[in-house]
Order: C-alpha cells, then structure tokens, then sequence
C-alpha cells in the first residue's frame, strides 16, 4: 500500500504528547527527533536482506545485511523538518542530505509554496529517496519539493515522511506522483480555513522553534 501509518505505541505516545499544546520546544523538538528514528526504523524493515557471516571472537555467526542503506539520500524541508531528520539519520547514518527551503504563499485564500532555496544530491535509479516534512496538509509543498528530487535525478524509490498528513495531501501527492510512498504516524480528518490541520498539533516549525 502506499501509505503507510506507524501504529506503533511508542510512536503514538510521542504524537499524542507533540499534540498537547502544554508541551513546549525542547520537548517538542526532543519528540520529533525520536519519532523520526520510530519512522525510520519502520522503513528499514522494507529494505531487502541477505544472509552474511561474520568472526566474532570466539567463532563465526550468521547474521543479516540491509541492502540499500548506502543509497539512501534525506531531503529536510526547512525549517520544521530538522528534528525529524535527525531522528532519520540515526537509521540510515550512511544517508546524503538534501535541503529545500519553501516558504507556504496564501493568495486570495489560495494556499502555494515558493522555494527560494533547493540543494540536493545527485539522485540515481537505485537511490532511496526520502523526503521529509512534518506536516502533510494540502499536499502543495510536498509535491513542490519532489519537483525538485526529479531536478537531481529519478530516485528507484520515492518516499514522503511526515508525522501527521490528511486525506487532501495524501491525495495530492500521489496523484501527482503515484509512486511514491507515504509514511505518517496519523492521518488527521480535515484543514481550517488556514489550510492547518485539525486537530493537528499546531504549527511544526513555531512549536519546535519556540516562535
């Protein structure tokens, strides 16, 4: 399936303590980070294996390797995506780091992005490709950011993280690009006028950053 959500106790125990408005920005931040490694735990699973010996002190051992974790490239959309990413980067330490920065436009009640930074890897065909942003709301900026995944090269494996998304920004995502993969802690029912999600967790990037 392409959506994947992280049912995870723990996980759920993290998300239910982003949300409570009483929480504040280290704790907060603290919080991502950890969700961030739940999730990329998750997606390791999905990885293919093989069987390998190894010495160890006193003998030999079979064991197993994660194929695929030397290919792996992280796009962050700044700013709210920084604790999240490093919680990714403790399950694939080998990852190259890409950045977007994108800015959410509203223009007679129409929600955009502009990007006014992007700095990205070269992609390859056997790359797993993971873009991450806490919030998938109405979709516009995931979608924008992928764009520019796809300025760098056609990943083999296309993957959006986020710890809360909607059934609008799920849609437009994979409308846009079916092959992705979508992996969230919660899928949240509806947006605001604002285009915020309800009932969310507030704004990711203001509560992390404490502004």
């Amino acid at each position: 399936m392409p959506v994947k959500i992280i049912d995870h106790v723990y996980a759920q125990y993290l998300l239910t303590k982003l949300r409570d408005r009483r929480t504040g920005s280290i704790e907060f931040r603290k919080g991502l980070v950890r969700l961030g490694r739940i999730i990329g735990y998750e997606l390791a699973k999905t990885f293919p294996t093989r069987y390998v010996e190894v010495e160890t002190p006193l003998g030999r051992a079979t064991g197993i390797d994660i194929i695929g974790l030397d290919r792996v490239v992280i796009v962050q959309v700044l700013r709210a995506a920084m604790p999240l990413v490093e919680g990714l980067i403790k399950a694939f330490p080998q990852a190259r780091l890409g950045v977007v920065a994108a800015r959410r436009r509203e223009e007679g009640g129409v929600v955009g992005v502009e990007v006014f930074y992007s700095k990205i890897p070269a992609v390859e065909a056997d790359d797993t490709v993971i873009v991450a942003d806490p919030m998938l709301a109405t979709g516009v900026t995931m979608s924008r950011v992928i764009e520019e995944v796809y300025k760098a090269g056609a990943p083999g494996r296309l993957v959006a993280v986020s710890v809360i998304a909607t059934p609008v920004g799920i849609e437009r995502v994979l409308s846009r690009w079916p092959q992705a993969e979508i992996y969230t802690v919660a899928v949240d029912p509806e947006l605001n006028d604002r285009a915020f999600i309800v009932p969310g967790l507030g704004d990711a990037g203001d509560r992390a950053f404490a502004t």
